[in-house]
């Protein structure tokens, strides 16, 4: 979003659900409707006049971001950027994971739409957020107890772009509308591997007093969220563990092979700009 406000050429409305306290973190500039996902006319009715909508909603919205989209394509939107934002969804062992099943089902009826011709959509593939992982712990190094838990010997590059990098490639799609069109966009402010992340981290807060764990394979954490899985179990954790091998199992999609950086007028993170993040989120952390 604040990507969004600094390219002012740009007319926003940022949609908000009842009872949400999120538009109240909007600017006066920013029009800020509350809407009834259960009420499609009413989702058209903000809609129309509208030339992209961007969707924010997270996985356990899929069934809305279906809404959105159909009320998209009745207001006449062109142009629809879905929730991806994140891992290769596009990559065949990836795309399998439970933890993206609802991102698949709305893949399929976005280009079921756009083949038919009544909209367009662009997927943000930009691996994990670096800013938010190291703040949430999902990379496995938590900065607060100075501790590492790494799968497959930490060494697995992935691709990981921080989510204002993610908010510019955002801008950018919306800027270049033809070159974006029907098609994933791959970003990345960096690939490395959780031991270089360590390294980093070690030197953005010291030396001493971290300690490390190895926490098997990718293969052995993914098969065991499967059979928690099929035991019933539907929790945040045993999505983890098939985020995890999206993230750095081999033949995942977790280091990308091809970029569009150029397009967006991304550079790569050196060293010292990972340590100013680290440092940024464990000052946060802290506060």
């Amino acid at each position: 979003m604040e990507a969004l406000l600094e390219a002012d050429r740009f007319n926003i409305t940022a949609l908000t659900r009842s009872g949400s306290t999120g538009k109240d973190a909007f600017p006066d500039s920013v029009r800020a409707p509350v809407v009834d996902y259960e009420d499609p006319e009413s989702l058209v009715a903000v809609l129309k006049g509208q030339d992209a909508v961007v969707s924010a909603l997270s996985s356990d919205c899929a069934a809305q971001q279906q809404v959105l989209l159909d009320a998209a394509v009745s207001a006449g939107v062109t142009r629809f950027i879905p929730s991806e934002f994140g891992s290769d969804t596009l990559n065949a062992n990836a795309a399998k994971l439970p933890v993206y099943s609802s991102k698949k089902k709305v893949q399929k009826q976005i280009e079921d739409l756009a083949a038919q011709g009544k909209i367009s959509y662009t997927y943000v593939i930009n691996g994990p957020f670096l800013d938010f992982g190291l703040e949430a712990g999902f990379l496995g190094l938590d900065l607060k107890k100075k501790q590492l838990t790494y799968l497959d010997g930490g060494n697995a590059e992935f691709s990981t772009t921080t989510r204002r990098t993610v908010g510019k490639v955002v801008v950018g799609v919306l800027s270049k509308p033809k070159e974006t069109m029907d098609r994933a966009v791959y970003v990345q402010d960096v690939a490395l591997t959780l031991k270089d992340l360590l390294r980093l981290s070690k030197q953005a807060l010291g030396e001493d007093g971290w300690t490390e764990i190895d926490g098997g394979t990718s293969a052995d954490v993914e098969k065991s969220s499967y059979e928690k899985l099929a035991q019933g179990q539907n929790d945040m954790g045993v999505f983890v563990g098939f985020l995890l091998s999206a993230f750095f199992r081999e033949g995942y999609g977790g280091e990308f092979q091809k970029l569009d950086n150029e397009m967006f007028g991304i550079s790569q993170m050196s060293d010292s700009d990972i340590v100013e993040v680290i440092r940024e989120v464990a000052r946060s952390l802290a506060a």
